[in-house]
């Protein structure tokens, strides 16, 4: 079965970092975009940073462009989003996504003030 499994996310004073890993299973993953959206408590979900197959291309909301990375390894079957300079709306609920509408369980990141 597809599963796309999060983990990385926690609790976070304002500028600090966080990187969230994501480990892809079930499908041939080099084939495929991989995304990060992100859910905030009372709004919709948020696509925040997507990447091409072979990782050599990457596109970030303009609000986190700048303070976050997203990579790829695909012989391991992982993806990652490093998270720098970190603010308070940058709190939410952080999902792993593959093209086709699959998604992981999300992870929380909380960023306090």
């Amino acid at each position: 079965q597809l599963q796309l499994v999060e983990s990385g996310g926690g609790l976070v004073q304002t500028g600090g970092s966080l990187r969230l890993s994501c480990a892809a299973s079930g499908f041939i993953f080099s084939n495929y975009v991989m995304s990060w959206d992100r859910q905030a408590p009372g709004k919709e979900r948020e696509l925040v940073a997507s990447i091409g197959p072979t990782g050599s291309s990457t596109r970030y909301a303009e609000s986190v462009k700048g303070r976050f990375t997203i990579s790829r390894d695909n012989a391991k079957n992982m993806v990652y989003l490093q998270m720098n300079s970190l603010k308070p709306e940058d709190t939410a609920v952080y999902f792993c996504n593959r093209l086709g509408g699959y998604w992981g369980q999300g992870i929380q990141v909380t960023v306090s003030s």
